[in-house]
């Protein structure tokens, strides 16, 4: 691997095998530090993630009021919890391309008393976070676009208090804004006298992350009942209560880059900090990877990979592992057969048109591909060619694309600092692999 700030070139790789121990988790860390600076009391989050994402958010909190304690070394955040009320009646907010902290601090300032204003980078404003609105407006928030409606940036003026005991949200864009909608409900001055429903009126995607949310506000007090596949139910009066302690699982989407490293450069490489008893939905990658052919080892606590048979291709249901599904498109390359991933809308709403962005780059490297609104059909290269990859300010492309480097060709990362989104540390620790 060489290269400057621009660009990073990769030169064919061959082997990989190692232990690779995984920053913490993104979709837990900022859920985490959400609701600790919610709660009643102190909590100490461990393992945590440091990177761009969460940077943005305990940015936010301390904006609002929040007293948060970081020691980097130890990966270890304190959060004195404000007991549901920020103590900054208003503030104007910058959260970069950060979903994780966008649509939940959106919710959660509009059961506020306060006047706030949040905004984020230009491909922020591109991703919509109108159905979320919609809802929350249902309850009596009162939020304006300040530019196109439906997207970013918003302005929230103090909730005006309707007698609500349900909600509705589309689940077919993104769980996130399910996700929001559980964390700020608790909020509602409603909630203190009735337990309030959430109805989602389309099907959910990504409905492991909204686990994650559930699994996290009963760690911090609330358990959110669901009754059936489309109603979540949140208990009445319950307010967030620390924990006390909080340690924060290793990122399973981050582990799917490795775990094809393993399959694809021979193994094993191990992955510490997720296993088969996580909570994070795109452990299933690994599962996916054994039903292609992958030699695949779990523990409690981490994942082993090794290569096994030839990669099969074939039709691949996405729905519920729709981040690390972006690295079945890379093992589609070594795939005896073409692949399909299905159930991939979503990537056309994430940090830049992943389908689009996928097709476009993979086609560099020789393969031929087709898309369509939520699918992409891969078939692997006749005839690797050295390529450049642009990467979309998308720490997930840059992440993926390395993988390509197995095929025998040279590839070169553009912008290879966008993995500091989630991992700063990544092309450090592919390195540690490669023999």
């Amino acid at each position: 691997m060489s290269g400057h700030a621009s660009s990073l070139v990769l030169e064919p790789m061959h082997t990989a095998a190692g232990v690779v121990a995984l920053p913490g988790s993104k979709s837990i860390s900022n859920r985490a530090l959400l609701l600790a600076a919610l709660a009643q009391g102190t909590t100490t989050l461990h393992d945590m993630l440091d990177a761009d994402d969460t940077r943005v958010m305990i940015a936010a909190l301390r904006t609002l009021g929040v007293s948060l304690t970081q020691d980097l070394a130890a990966r270890e955040v304190v959060v004195a919890g404000a007991a549901g009320r920020f103590a900054t009646p208003s503030a104007e907010l910058f959260l970069g391309n950060a979903g994780t902290a966008f649509r939940p601090l959106t919710a959660v300032l509009a059961m506020s008393a306060g006047h706030y204003a949040l905004d984020g980078v230009p491909r922020m404003r591109e991703r919509p976070i109108g159905d979320l609105v919609d809802a929350l407006a249902a309850l009596g928030a009162r939020i304006d676009y300040r530019g196109a409606d439906g997207y970013p940036p918003l302005a929230i003026a103090p909730l005006a208090v309707r007698d609500v005991d349900h909600v509705d949200v589309r689940g077919d864009v993104s769980s996130q804004f399910l996700s929001a909608l559980l964390m700020a409900l608790p909020l509602h001055p409603a909630h203190a006298e009735r337990a309030l429903t959430v109805r989602v009126t389309t099907p959910l995607i990504s409905r492991p992350y909204v686990e994650i949310t559930t699994r996290l506000m009963q760690r911090f007090g609330i358990d959110v009942a669901a009754p059936n596949a489309s109603t979540f139910v949140v208990p009445a009066a319950a307010g967030y209560r620390s924990p006390g302690q909080l340690a924060v699982e290793g990122d399973a989407s981050s582990a799917s880059y490795f775990l094809a490293a393993g399959v694809l450069g021979g193994g094993p490489v191990r992955v510490e900090g997720v296993g088969r008893t996580s909570i994070q939905g795109d452990v299933a990658f690994a599962d996916v990877l054994a039903g292609l052919g992958a030699d695949i080892r779990f523990e409690p606590h981490a994942i082993e990979a090794r290569r096994g048979s030839p990669l099969a291709g074939g039709t691949i249901d996405c729905t519920a592992i729709p981040d690390a599904a972006m690295t079945l498109a890379m093992t589609a390359l070594y795939a005896s057969q073409p692949t399909t991933l299905t159930h991939i809308g979503s990537w056309r709403v994430k940090e830049t048109d992943r389908i689009a962005a996928m097709a476009t780059e993979l086609a560099k490297l020789g393969a031929s591909v087709e898309q369509g609104g939520d699918w992409l059909r891969i078939a692997p290269p006749v005839t690797w060619r050295d390529a450049a990859i642009d990467t979309y300010d998308d720490h997930r492309m840059a992440m993926c694309f390395s993988l390509a480097a197995f095929g025998g060709a040279r590839v070169t990362i553009n912008d290879p600092a966008c993995v500091n989104k989630t991992f700063p540390g990544y092309f450090d620790a592919l390195r540690t692999l490669i023999r």
